[in-house]
């Protein structure tokens, strides 16, 4: 079925609008939650949370493109059990991975304390478009979606280090392009 049609169904609340894009997307959604929690259970446990939030918030929101609206709540969703779930303990995952690997953009410290997310949302945003679109899918893929360097490299057909060489010299960019607009890096 067509993401306009499983809207429509969520703006009439027919239920069947769950059933469609669990179908459509139970697989694409457990593993954006699987790349951040590294556990199954919690994944299948995300998609049904991530159902019930798209349940509750269509209407009054309207996405224009369902798989990124469900994407960016399961994201949120994993996040928050991530942290909650980690307050003490440290757990490897692939998301834990991305996190050291911006941390040295960041410099380590906590940037919610630093700078409007919003804005710095924005101004990244910004940089990913002067970007080529190859480099720009392995900056989303791995630091919004959490996919390995492994995975990301099967699925552009390039080598793990030519991945990783990229990602270097994105986060290197990114970092200059930060501090010209005024971030303390």
């Amino acid at each position: 079925m067509r993401d306009e049609a499983i809207v429509e169904l969520f703006l009439m609340r027919d239920e069947s609008a769950l059933k469609e894009a669990e179908k459509k997307y139970s697989g694409y959604l457990c593993k954006t939650a699987f790349n951040i929690l590294a556990d199954e259970e919690d994944s299948k446990e995300i998609l049904n949370e991530t159902l019930l939030c798209a349940w509750r918030s269509i209407p009054p929101h309207r996405p224009k493109i369902l798989r990124t609206y469900l994407c960016k709540i399961a994201r949120q969703l994993s996040i928050d059990r991530y942290r909650l779930r980690n307050r003490k303990k440290r757990i490897a995952s692939e998301f834990t991975a991305s996190l050291y690997e911006l941390e040295e953009i960041a410099g380590g410290e906590d940037i919610n304390e630093k700078t409007d997310l919003k804005l710095l949302g924005e101004t990244i945003e910004r940089y990913l478009k002067t970007l080529p679109e190859a480099h720009r899918v392995l900056f989303v893929r791995r630091y919004f979606f959490g996919d390995s360097i492994k995975e990301i490299a099967r699925a552009q057909r390039v080598s793990e280090s030519k991945v990783k060489g990229i990602l270097y010299r994105v986060r290197q960019g990114l970092k200059v392009y930060l501090e010209k607009e005024g971030y303390e890096v």
